[in-house]
């Protein structure tokens, strides 16, 4: 497994960002764990957070009609809540451990103090963040765009 610092650097919404900045994020974070079968957080739950998971797996899933769907399955390095601390609304999905997980959650209070610390590295993470947000966005386009195809051609 990967350490800490590594796993961060890792990742896309923490590119870009200097040794000195992962080290105070990592000095701020908590680690949270949840053992198969909780839940890091409901479907709109207020959110201030965003968590790394540093092992496990995780389902996001969403509310249809009653019943809970499987959007995808998440495993370690990847990070999710993030919408949550860019637009401060209520969480979008819930998030299952589908096995005992540990994640480094990354709090909105950590991301002030950052921004107070060093405005500049703030910024490229939010940069960072809203890449990412981005990204998904185009694939969910995607998706959607080839159901709705599928479904004309038939």
């Amino acid at each position: 497994m990967a350490s800490r610092y590594e796993l961060l650097q890792g990742m896309p919404i923490f590119g870009g960002v200097r040794a000195d900045t992962l080290d105070f994020l990592l000095t701020h974070a908590r680690t949270v764990t949840r053992c198969k079968g909780q839940f890091f957080f409901l479907e709109n739950e207020p959110g201030n957070s965003l968590f790394v998971l540093e092992s496990g797996q995780v389902a996001v899933l969403r509310t249809w009609e009653g019943r809970q769907h499987v959007l995808r399955l998440l495993e370690e390095g990847d990070c999710f809540g993030e919408m949550a601390i860019m637009d401060l609304l209520p969480r979008s999905a819930s998030l299952l451990a589908q096995e005992d997980c540990s994640a480094i959650e990354i709090s909105t209070a950590d991301l002030y103090h950052l921004y107070k610390q060093d405005i500049e590295q703030f910024a490229v993470i939010q940069m960072n963040v809203a890449r990412e947000l981005s990204r998904r966005l185009r694939l969910a386009d995607e998706q959607l765009f080839r159901a709705r195809s599928e479904s004309e051609q038939r």
